[in-house]
């Protein structure tokens, strides 16, 4: 029996027909209408499709005028809707239009003798409805369940009803590891029917028949997993379950079904968008096809895999062993992406050759990959050895001998003869000359191969770094010493000076040569008033006692830091000393080291002085000396490391050391002070640039004050009646690094 030609608006869809008849008529329509003369009064301007929340889809045609009577006809195998639509002309850019909504694959267009005719892939059969609406022809098609379902829901069996064991088992939520959230209704068994739609903020999955037990119509608030799912809200709803998601932000879904589970997954825009221009390898960074939209309920997944290879270009290849149904919801995803969920909800793989995708179970592939291996393996245990000489120019070849064995590591494969010692097969060897610095390598063609190119990367000269390190040594150092002292001379039972008790006593004695003095002097006066003719002597100035060490002093350095006169009487002298002395010192020492040392390779520079002394030991006549002797060096010791982005990492040691002096030992002998200065430390610095590596800073401050108890401390007055002395001294070690990369032809960096 041919195809059934419908008139009339029709529910359900209609009786099967054989599949040859079925394609030759169709065929015979072609032919038909291709004989007819071209006329056509009408013209299809458009195609357009929408979803329902039941899993209806309406197909939409629009005309350039008002459409009259069509005629339609299915075939159940393939499943198709085919609609004639007389004196009508095509108007349409494209021939075929995807439409991936319910039961609907895609609507295909084609113009014949005056006639166009529409052509609706079903991936399932399904019953349809037409109505006219002005120039819009509208098909609606029904969400159509499999076989096996339809007969549950109109089974007298409890579990099957709708009203009977389907129920919501538990409701679930986990972030992924984009930051995507991903929602999960679990149902106690297979056949439920869910449908997704937007609503403002919100995302409500209804299943219609499913109920949902009490203990499940919960609120789980989620928003602190940090995905664009703030809140889940169970409940039911008209006999079934509705589950409505709050969220927030900018954000993509994709939904699957698969056995007794429900999957939602809500990827946040902005993740997906930061990941793929990083191109981490990420999923997010891999999915870059042509966005698709799928809304299918129960659907072989070897349908779903043929409409995925219309619209990415590739030729995909099914094993026989994928089967099974999904239903599945993807709105406005890339192609890729939709092809890892269907493969993931099926326990599925993939392998990509050029423009070819194999699909199979994992399972599977995992066996032909394991497979292949061993069959690697087999033929290069029987393959030929071959003997090599690689010569060795800037590394060492016991080195470079260790590093191509060492381990014995196990590359896997399964079976023996699978373990590999390092990078050589388990039959190779490796061995080496030190006198001509050569490798000998004996294993297969390819492993030789392999290490033939090894040995030419690592096989390359080194850059050397040239390291300079500046010691300054800073000091300065302030005195001064401001203050006044005075005597008075007479009789000794009158003396009054600012000196010391010992001073005094040094003062009395030299009083009583002061009197001698004057008395000789009166006597040679009175000489020469009485007419003689002796020159008259100058008579000294008297110095208090108290001044006399301060003055012999300061005369003996060459400073003028004292200035004393003396007042003299008849019965009492005033002697009088200002004192005002101030002292500046700088100095600084230079130590300026270099060494050039290639890269990772410790460099030492040295130089000082080893000092011999001599120490004592025993008693007596049994005394032993022994002479030994203590470094006091300037020394730098480093280790630089070449960093890929031209920088250099030292491990740096500096040193410099100085003899302060010597300390006598009891018994004989004199042992060397050392003062030390040393830094260790390690620091990352660029080519060329100069840095501070350490530094030490001394400071010492005294101020001393020396006075006459009471008269010291009168005001104005008590400055004769006392001495101030203010010393500074400050000290500063500063080391300074610089290293240069002194780049050799041919190092790779």
């Amino acid at each position: 029996m041919g195809p059934r030609m419908i008139t009339t608006t029709t529910e359900g869809a209609p009786m099967s027909t054989k599949n040859s008849a079925a394609r030759a008529a169709l065929a015979a329509c072609l032919l038909c209408l291709a004989a007819f003369p071209a006329f056509a009064s009408n013209t299809l301007k458009g195609v357009t499709h929408s979803a329902a929340a039941s899993g209806r889809v309406d197909i939409t045609f629009e005309f350039a005028e008002p459409i009259g009577a069509v005629n339609a006809f299915t075939t159940d195998d393939p499943p198709r809707i085919a609609i004639d639509f007389p004196e009508t002309a095509n108007g349409l850019a494209e021939r075929r239009l995807a439409v991936g909504e319910g039961a609907a694959s895609a609507v295909s267009v084609v113009e014949a003798g005056g006639r166009t005719r529409a052509v609706v892939d079903l991936v399932r059969t399904a019953g349809y409805t037409t109505r006219s609406e002005g120039n819009r022809l509208i098909l609606t098609l029904e969400a159509g369940a499999s076989a096996d379902t339809a007969r549950g829901l109109a089974s007298a069996d409890p579990a099957k009803r709708i009203d009977g064991g389907l129920r919501v088992a538990a409701v679930d939520f986990r972030r992924a590891e984009n930051g995507a959230g991903r929602v999960i209704l679990r149902f106690n068994e297979e056949g439920a029917q869910a449908s997704l739609r937007r609503d403002g903020d919100r995302l409500v999955v209804d299943v219609e028949n499913a109920r949902i037990p009490a203990e499940h119509q919960k609120r789980l608030d989620v928003s602190d997993f940090a995905t664009p799912v703030t809140r889940l809200e169970p409940a039911a709803r008209d006999g079934g379950t509705q589950l409505v998601v709050d969220t927030e932000g900018l954000f993509e879904t994709s939904a699957y079904q698969t056995g007794n589970e429900y999957i939602l997954e809500v990827t946040p825009k902005a993740v997906t968008s930061a990941v793929g221009q990083a191109g981490s390898g990420t999923q997010a960074a891999r999915y870059t096809g042509k966005p698709v939209t799928f809304n299918f309920q129960d659907v072989p997944v070897r349908t779903i895999l043929q409409l995925i290879a219309e619209e990415s270009g590739l030729n995909v290849v099914a094993a026989d062993t994928v089967t099974g149904n999904l239903t599945l919801r993807l709105m406005n995803v890339p192609w890729d992406q939709a092809l890892d969920v269907v493969l993931r909800a099926k326990s599925l793989d993939k392998r990509r050759d050029g423009n070819v995708v194999w699909v199979a179970p994992q399972v599977e592939i995992a066996a032909f990959e394991a497979a292949r291996e061993q069959a690697r393996i087999n033929l290069e245990s029987k393959s030929a050895l071959v003997n090599e000489i690689i010569p060795i120019n800037y590394a060492n070849a016991e080195e470079i001998a260790t590093l191509l064995t060492e381990g014995s590591k196990s590359a896997g494969g399964g079976g023996s003869g699978a373990e590999e010692k390092g990078f050589l097969s388990s039959r190779g060897s490796v061995s080496f000359d030190t006198r001509s610095n050569t490798l000998l390598v004996a294993d297969n063609a390819q492993k030789v191969q392999a290490i033939r190119e090894l040995v030419t990367v690592l096989d390359r000269p080194v850059d050397q770094v040239l390291i300079e390190a500046r010691i300054v040594i800073a000091q300065e150092s302030f005195a001064r010493d401001v203050g006044a002292r005075f005597g008075v001379s007479g009789p000794e039972s009158d003396v009054i000076t600012s000196g010391s008790v010992e001073s005094n006593r040094n003062y009395l004695n030299q009083v009583r040569q002061n009197q001698q003095l004057q008395a000789r002097y009166l006597a040679e006066l009175a000489d020469f008033e009485a007419g003689l003719t002796e020159t008259r002597p100058t008579r000294p100035i008297l110095t208090a006692p108290a001044f006399t060490d301060v003055l012999n002093t300061s005369f003996a350095s060459g400073t003028q830091s004292a200035m004393a006169f003396t007042i003299l009487g008849n019965n009492l002298d005033l002697d009088i000393e200002l004192q005002a002395l101030q002292e500046e010192g700088r100095g600084e020492v230079v130590a300026n080291p270099r060494v050039i040392t290639a890269n990772q390779r410790e460099a030492v520079i040295k130089q000082g002085d080893e000092i011999g002394y001599v120490t004592f030991t025993g008693t007596g006549a049994q005394q032993t000396a022994t002479v030994q002797f203590k470094e006091a060096l300037l020394e730098l010791k480093v280790t630089p490391t070449i960093t890929q982005d031209n920088r250099v990492f030292l491990a740096l040691g500096v040193k410099k050391d100085e003899v302060a002096g010597f300390i006598d030992v009891p018994g004989g002998g004199r042992v060397p002070q050392i003062t030390k200065r040393e830094v260790n430390t390690s620091v990352l610095i660029n080519n060329g640039q100069t840095v501070v590596v350490g530094g030490i800073y001394e400071f010492e401050r005294q101020e001393d004050l020396s006075k006459v108890p009471f008269l010291g401390d009168v005001p104005g007055l008590g400055n004769f009646f006392r001495s101030r002395l203010r010393e500074n001294e400050k000290a500063e070690l500063l080391i300074f690094v610089t290293p240069r990369i002194l780049q050799v032809a041919g190092a790779r960096r």
